[in-house]
């Protein structure tokens, strides 16, 4: 049996002429019509938007949880860890 290969990317085997479909790169990229590329586009954009909305929120909460005063009685905590022990 001679196995040949024609230009359209069909094979044949042997004499009877049975035909199976050559499978090339192209074959495997999914072809998407340009209308979806312009809607994953904006589905991108809008998770991106998120996503940055999210981290201003986060950096504005994380700034004031910084500048929140220190409980005195957490200071008072933290002067009598540094303090050595033989002076308690």
């Amino acid at each position: 049996m001679r196995n040949s290969t024609l230009s359209s990317g069909v094979h044949t085997f042997g004499q009877r002429g049975r035909t199976s479909r050559f499978i090339g790169v192209e074959d495997m990229i999914e072809h998407v019509p340009m209308e979806d590329h312009r809607k994953g586009a904006a589905a991108l954009d809008e998770a991106r938007l998120r996503q940055q909305a999210i981290g201003v929120k986060l950096r504005q909460m994380f700034d004031e949880v910084v500048n929140e005063p220190v409980p005195d009685e957490f200071l008072d905590i933290l002067r009598k860890a540094e303090t050595p022990s033989g002076e308690r």
